[in-house]
């Protein structure tokens, strides 16, 4: 696809997400003392590469350094690539993300109280499959180790099928769920909202569209978005390896027209 063909299709994603914001409620940008979303972050593949992220969490046990680099920019997109040998610093499961929104020497601190939004387009083909145990392609997390996600978007068998869900984490709420296989070897709009606040004070919107039609469109409130110090999302492939369904497979994840904006 040639740049300016993404131009295109970005400004029009960027059209449809707005129109998705009034239609949730929130009022139009220019209204007098109206909040608005105000973009934050908008990186480009091509000029900054993978320095537009926080981190890299990039083979950290170095368990396939001659497949390395796992995570690259190729073009205007963002490459994740994982392989059935990889393996993470526990060694029962696989990662390959990256953590933060980037811009030169900063980066952007999501706080407590705060409403965030990222949207973004993913290609997820069919060999990045759902798994009976967990396959997380974003997070929403508290910086450091140790630390349970609280928020998870997710490829899962549902009954057997393939499905793609997001969940509230630490209390087990399911915002949304839909079948992945239409989803697979095209690409996918996300656009993800967050309203970070502890206990009841949280809430969260998930919307995917494809092929300019809705696909779901999801929001859970009264939810428990906070832990300590601030939330920061993750994008790319952390999977269990106890998969019984013989999912595991060489595989990748591309992402591409990132954006987050601040609700001020």
């Amino acid at each position: 696809m040639t740049p300016s063909r993404r131009a295109l299709l970005g400004a029009a994603l960027g059209a449809g997400a707005g129109a998705a914001a009034t239609a949730a409620g929130a009022p139009p940008a220019g209204a007098a003392g109206a909040a608005a979303w105000q973009l934050r972050w908008a990186p480009s593949a091509r000029e900054v590469g993978t320095r537009a992220f926080e981190t890299l969490e990039d083979d950290r046990a170095d368990s396939h350094p001659e497949a390395a680099p796992h995570i690259s920019a190729e073009g205007d997109t963002f490459r994740f690539a994982i392989h059935t040998v990889d393996r993470d610093t526990s060694t029962d499961r696989q990662r390959q993300e990256v953590t933060g929104c980037r811009t030169g020497e900063t980066y952007l601190k999501w706080r407590r109280g705060e409403t965030w939004r990222v949207t973004y387009r993913m290609f997820l083909p069919s060999s990045l499959r759902a798994t009976t145990t967990f396959t997380h392609i974003m997070q929403m997390k508290q910086p450091g180790t140790g630390s349970a996600p609280l928020v998870v978007q997710s490829l899962r068998r549902s009954g057997g099928d393939q499905t793609i869900e997001l969940k509230v984490f630490g209390q087990d709420v399911l915002v949304g769920r839909t079948d992945l296989e239409p989803l697979h070897d095209r690409w996918t709009d996300v656009d993800f909202r967050i309203t970070i606040g502890d206990g009841a004070a949280g809430s969260v919107r998930w919307i995917l569209t494809s092929g300019g039609t809705t696909v779901i469109d999801r929001e859970a409130s009264g939810v428990d978005t906070f832990l300590a110090d601030r939330v920061r999302p993750k994008w790319g492939i952390y999977r269990s390896l106890g998969d019984t369904s013989g999912a595991i497979r060489d595989t990748y994840l591309l992402l591409s027209d990132l954006r987050a904006y601040q609700l001020v």
